[in-house]
């Protein structure tokens, strides 16, 4: 049903897949930003892209659920974190590979940008996610 694709002649990613392919017929879901947001939409760990993305993630996991998914059926990620330092976007990565997201390996993007939608934001997760049957 998914197949991960690493094309030979590039450089090896370390924990995603250059492409990811899906057999036509398979029932997809395409889900919104997963953003930092607590039940009272409050942002969540202000000024800390760590703790932000632990609750995007736990948001992006209730996301899925609520179409019959989950994390490991997440083919493709686009990953927003408010820095321009290197560092700062590793260490949000390390949260994503540390919640199983990207043991398929996924297809994702890593994206260091200037600001999110909410004031103190600093993580945001699109995905897009087959849904089994």
């Amino acid at each position: 049903m998914i197949r991960r694709v690493t094309a030979p002649g590039l450089f090896p990613p370390p924990t995603y897949s250059h492409a990811t392919v899906v057999e036509a017929g398979t029932k997809l879901a395409f889900l919104a930003g997963s953003v930092p947001l607590d039940e009272e939409g409050e942002v969540v760990g202000p000024g800390d892209p760590v703790r932000q993305a632990e609750r995007v993630i736990g948001n992006l996991r209730e996301q899925l659920a609520a179409v019959g998914s989950d994390l490991a059926h997440v083919v493709s990620t686009d990953v927003y974190v408010v820095s321009g330092e290197p560092s700062v976007l590793s260490a949000v990565w390390e949260v994503v590979e540390a919640s199983g997201l990207s043991a398929g390996p996924h297809s994702s993007t890593l994206i260091g940008v200037a600001c999110l939608g909410y004031t103190g934001q600093l993580v945001e997760i699109t995905a897009t996610a087959v849904v089994p049957e």
